[in-house]
């Protein structure tokens, strides 16, 4: 059983930035690769970033150099900095973990376990 938990949402501006955190619970479990996603109203789910074991990294094109995904595996914590935010970011934010490290993906399917979300809001 793998637990993730994420927090760091809020209300913000355009052009500014939020830290998104994901604490992850493995109970023995290894994960392969973590990812972020989003979803906002009436729109698919969709794969921002992804982080493996090794520190391999993909980005979608909407978020390339703009957003970082990095992890901190003495506090199992995964992060998301996002900065520039617009208004079509707004959206729920989720952490998933997948066992498979190789290739990354950003599709949903290799990802087993899923967090609750927070939820981002960007205003013009």
């Amino acid at each position: 059983q793998v637990q993730l938990v994420e927090s760091g949402g809020g209300s913000v501006q355009s052009f500014w930035s939020l830290l998104l955190s994901c604490k992850y619970s493995t109970y023995g479990y290894e994960t392969g690769s973590l990812g972020w996603f989003r979803q906002a109203p009436g729109k698919e789910r969709e794969g921002l970033a992804t982080i493996n074991l090794a520190g391999s990294t993909k980005y979608a094109d909407s978020v390339k150099g703009r957003f970082t995904i990095s992890q901190d595996n003495a506090k199992s914590t995964l992060y998301l900095e996002m900065n520039s935010l617009k208004p079509e970011d707004t959206a729920m934010y989720y952490c998933a973990a997948s066992f498979m490290s190789w290739p990354l993906t950003l599709s949903r399917g290799p990802y087993n376990y899923w967090g609750q979300g927070t939820q981002v809001t960007v205003s013009s």
